[in-house]
């Protein structure tokens, strides 16, 4: 899939490098689902270029298998293809990108967004704007995923707002990115909030902004698998992809408290179907799903305890 121009990963130059530079030309109809690929496969920022030509760009560190990565985006931009019926076949490119350039590089594209009509996700070197109503989360995401730009986290936020909550209620967030949805659980009242991710930078990031959101003691960050988190908690989040949501249902519905929520988004309509004969023989009391483009999110609630 990739043009013949392109220079082959071992290729590339620049200095002094830091982050290798994925472009994706293809049609803005695959964007999300190519922008959740990317993410799932190890990089961070995914960035959707406004020129005309529709680059998608995500980043990976430089010590990434960039070989092995081209291996498995391949084919996926082939079956993108026939799942898009696109006209002009994808192009991809790989750059090494310098560190010092990744400020500017992000404060091009990060920009204000209203996530849900109560919250407003704001770049940490922009000013709150007044009048204000609702909360602010003042964001540095850096090289992790959570700006409430995607579809996906959006929903999830959403549906953070919507859950009943008891009123010592908890939140465990699964794979928490930039932080996002731990943060705005610490401002939506939670007593304890828990919020893990496997990878070393997204945890840097994440701890970087809930200082800047001033959640005290209430938010805690670690590297801690979820199959050695300690629960239950009143609600789950996780915005994951299928196949990680097939691997760790049973543990997170585990997780769960009886009578609370899990928030499982990450997902492609035609996909939260999958999720349902997943399920199995345990009981959810209520189930309900919001979309967004082509995305869902999925809120399920645990049957309370006999």
């Amino acid at each position: 899939m990739s043009s013949p121009s392109a220079p082959p990963p071992d290729g590339l130059s620049r200095h002094p490098p830091q982050w290798v530079e994925i472009a994706v030309a293809i049609d803005p109809v695959a964007h999300d689902a190519l922008g959740a690929f990317l993410f799932d496969h190890g990089c961070t920022a995914v960035i959707t270029e406004d020129a005309g030509d529709h680059t998608v760009k995500a980043y990976l560190p430089l010590n990434a298998d960039v070989k092995a990565f081209q291996q498995r985006i391949d084919p996926f931009l082939k079956r993108l293809e026939q799942i898009f019926s696109l006209d002009r076949s994808p192009r991809l490119w790989f750059t090494r990108v310098a560190d010092q350039d990744w400020d500017l590089i992000w404060r091009r594209f990060f920009r204000p967004t209203q996530a849900t009509p109560d919250l407003l996700i704001l770049p940490e070197w922009e000013p709150v704007p007044e009048p204000l109503n609702g909360h602010v989360i003042r964001m540095d995401p850096g090289p992790a995923f959570g700006t409430g730009a995607h579809a996906t986290t959006r929903m999830c936020l959403r549906a953070m707002e919507m859950v009943f909550k008891p009123r010592a209620w908890t939140l465990l967030d699964v794979g928490t990115g930039s932080g996002i949805l731990a943060i705005y659980a610490a401002m939506l009242g939670a007593k304890q909030v828990t919020g893990i991710d496997l990878d070393p930078e997204a945890l840097r990031w994440a701890k970087r902004n809930a200082g800047l959101n001033r959640t005290g003691d209430v938010l805690h960050l670690a590297s801690t698998p979820v199959e050695a988190i300690s629960g239950p908690f009143s609600v789950v989040c996780a915005n994951l992809m299928l196949e990680e949501i097939r691997r760790l249902l049973d543990r997170l519905l585990e997780l769960t408290a009886p009578g609370g929520w899990l928030i499982l988004s990450g997902l492609l309509i035609e996909q939260k179907e999958a999720v349902t004969p997943l399920l199995g023989t345990r009981e959810i009391e209520h189930q309900e799903a919001l979309h967004e483009a082509e995305w869902a999110c999925l809120m399920l609630r645990k049957a309370r305890a006999l």
